[in-house]
């Protein structure tokens, strides 16, 4: 039994997912990495540039 317990504990210190700065951004109605048009939902246009913005801000901090 002080295994299952234990198991729990581990799981409930994980730490959450980070905050990427995409994600505090508003839609724009264009792609924030590469300008390409889009919707009114939409903040990029593909994981690329989704990934790309993140490792530029990381780098421009």
């Amino acid at each position: 039994m002080p295994e299952k317990e234990a198991g729990l504990d581990a799981s409930s210190d994980a730490a959450p997912a980070p905050v990427r700065p995409r994600q505090a951004l508003p839609p724009k109605g264009s792609c924030w990495y590469c300008e390409k048009p889009l919707d009114s939902v939409k903040r990029f246009c593909g994981k690329a540039c989704a990934d790309s913005f993140d490792e530029e801000a990381e780098y421009t901090r």
